[in-house]
């Protein structure tokens, strides 16, 4: 048995770290509920929905196939264009903001230029300010640039993610040993080659997490597209889902109640893309790549 294998037995033998296995279960199964529920209720038909029968349980007419055909057909397969509006905004502001906080987070680890201190201040500072507090002002600006209205006023916001910097700067700062950079500039290599040869493949677990967040807050972004887009043709599915339950709101039995069992299979659908980003980035998610990279 390996020391590892003991300490791992030790640390589940002791006390207290049973209350605190209880208090996660408890959160697990907390914030598992609503994607629960979602999974129940999207395969119900609109009477069931609403006929008062178990919120967290199969109902007796299990529809997911009507409800999928009913989703994707349903304003003229708009639905479908909103999922790959998302699938855009996500991915190119997502690999483009990933870009630009890799280069500029190893910038500011690796080298010393005038204002560097006070340019990572600004960034600090950045970090702490909301998104949504800079919609307004960014939707001035592409207004007077005349880019409302177009796919660029949500994919260039996008791409400016300070965190991300702070993020790849502070795990450059560790992960890229200034020794390894100063042998390859010996052996020959110029800065780029250093950069993508050497530094690049120590910043990929930085880099995923780095993807991941932005994917996943292009993906979930609301008040930007919902402030900049007046074009239901260019709306991402989160804007989307929102006018789809706004019409059911109003109209109130008259004709919401036959939306409510699409809007929720389409929040339902709207996750799988995040999962299935997880699930394939989670291999790349590894530590400790620099660890005997020196003597």
């Amino acid at each position: 048995m390996s020391a590892t294998d003991i300490e791992r037995r030790r640390t589940l033998r002791t006390p207290g770290g049973v209350p605190m296995q209880i208090v996660l279960g408890i959160l697990v199964i907390y914030f598992l509920i609503p994607f629960w529920w979602v999974i129940v209720n999207s395969s119900k038909s609109t009477a069931e929905l609403f006929g008062g029968g178990p919120a967290l349980w199969f109902g007796s007419d299990i529809d997911y196939i009507g409800n999928f055909v009913a989703l994707f057909t349903y304003g003229g397969g708009i639905y479908g264009r909103w999922l790959l509006n998302s699938a855009l905004y996500a991915i190119v502001g997502g690999l483009g903001a990933t870009a630009l906080s890799v280069l500029a987070g190893y910038g500011f680890a690796k080298y010393r230029f005038r204002g560097r201190q006070a340019s990572f201040a600004i960034l600090l500072g950045a970090v702490m300010v909301p998104a949504t507090a800079l919609v307004i002002p960014t939707f001035m600006l592409f207004s007077l640039a005349g880019l409302t209205n177009t796919v660029w006023a949500v994919i260039i916001p996008s791409l400016l993610n300070p965190f991300g910097v702070y993020l790849m700067a502070v795990y450059a700062r560790e992960a890229v040993p200034d020794e390894l950079l100063d042998a390859a500039r010996v052996d020959g290599a110029g800065e780029f080659r250093a950069f993508f040869q050497v530094a690049l493949p120590l910043l990929r677990p930085a880099m995923v997490t780095v993807l991941l967040l932005s994917v996943v807050a292009c993906w979930n972004n609301y008040f930007l597209p919902l402030a900049m887009l007046s074009d239901n043709r260019l709306f991402p599915v989160t804007v989307g889902i929102g006018l789809w339950q706004s019409t059911a709101s109003t109209y109130g039995a008259a004709g919401g109640q036959s939306l409510w069992s699409i809007i929720i299979l389409g929040s339902l659908v709207s996750v799988i893309p995040l999962i299935v980003a997880f699930l394939t980035l989670q291999r790349y998610w590894r530590g400790g790549l620099a660890i005997g990279s020196l003597k």
